[in-house]
């Protein structure tokens, strides 16, 4: 029998960065849980970043900046390295203006209520002499996994804007190892050990719940199949039902019109005989006869008009009350 793991723990943490134990694991399963973990906290989780920057005075990424010691190429490093934490899904654009010899860092930005700094002490810049003077307008935006500047030229920038690479993943490293343990008189069950390092923006405890949400979400769609073939099922018997009830309709409305003979009916032929003679030649006028006016009926006894009731009932129709 296929035994579960037990229930997760955190067994080392410091800061930004824990370490996650899962025992019990079925021979085998370490790998398979850790290898999906891994590729889902590093690719699925939102996070933000920057993903493209315009500077006062420079058109493209390799230019350099007057009384400025870091180059577009260097500034640009830099901002990739400032984790963003948004309060909301639209992409939010934010100002930075310094003057005079000083040091640029991340927390000079101009932020609005939607967003954090995390890592505030980031460098950016350094400005070199009273005349120097830096200007940009920094854009910042949510999503998933990596966007390569490629991605983004498909889409018309403004001029003068670059395009930065942007990695959103708020998770920087993801380690699994895995050992053997016992469980009853087995030794070859797996201890899972997962160790996670995000970027502040998330704490790991929340990382790891999140990305198992994610792994039971898309393991919950597989068994769909089983339902939909229960409505299929289903599908297919209204559809059966559907025919039977057309068909019946169909046979009622050749009753109604008087299509449908005496003879046709499952009945003896001194029965169908005695009818005829009668004057009753279709199953319309049958049914408007109750079973009173049948007794009458020279040849009809109490066997015959039972006889009758059970033909017309097998068609659904009955004698008139």
């Amino acid at each position: 029998m296929l035994t579960l793991p037990k229930k997760p723990k955190i067994i080392e943490q410091k800061g930004n960065e824990a370490v996650f134990e899962i025992e019990a694991c079925y021979p085998g399963y370490g790998v398979t849980l850790g290898n999906a973990f891994r590729r889902v906290l590093l690719s699925s989780l939102p996070g933000a970043a920057v993903t493209s920057v315009k500077i006062k005075g420079v058109k493209h990424e390799f230019s350099t900046i007057p009384y400025v010691v870091e180059d577009v190429v260097q500034i640009i490093l830099n901002l990739k390295q400032i984790r963003f934490k948004l309060h909301t899904d639209k992409p939010l654009k934010f100002l930075l203006k310094a003057k005079g010899g000083k040091e640029i860092k991340a927390k000079d930005i101009k932020i609005t209520s939607e967003a954090e700094i995390i890592n505030k002490e980031i460098h950016i810049a350094t400005l070199t002499s009273k005349k120097a003077e830096l200007e940009m307008e920094i854009e910042v935006e949510s999503g998933l996994g990596y966007l390569p500047t490629e991605q983004q030229k498909k889409e018309k920038l403004e001029i003068n804007k670059i395009a930065i690479d942007a990695i959103f993943s708020p998770v920087r490293k993801v380690n699994s190892s895995i050992e053997n343990m016992r469980v009853g008189g087995k030794t070859n069950y797996d201890r899972l050990r997962i160790n996670i390092e995000t970027d502040g923006t998330i704490t790991p405890k929340d990382a790891f719940l999140k990305a198992a949400k994610i792994l039971v979400d898309n393991f919950s769609v597989f068994t769909l199949l089983k339902e939909k073939s229960a409505v299929s099922n289903i599908k297919k018997t209204k559809k059966v039902s559907l025919k039977k009830k057309d068909k019946n309709e169909s046979h009622l409305k050749e009753v109604e019109t008087g299509k449908i003979k005496i003879q046709d009916l499952k009945i003896s032929s001194r029965t169908v005989s005695a009818l005829n003679n009668a004057g009753l030649k279709t199953i319309s006028g049958l049914v408007r006869k109750k079973g009173e006016d049948l007794k009458k009926i020279e040849g009809i006894g109490a066997k015959g008009i039972i006889e009758i009731k059970r033909a017309l009932g097998k068609i659904g129709l009955t004698l008139k009350l």
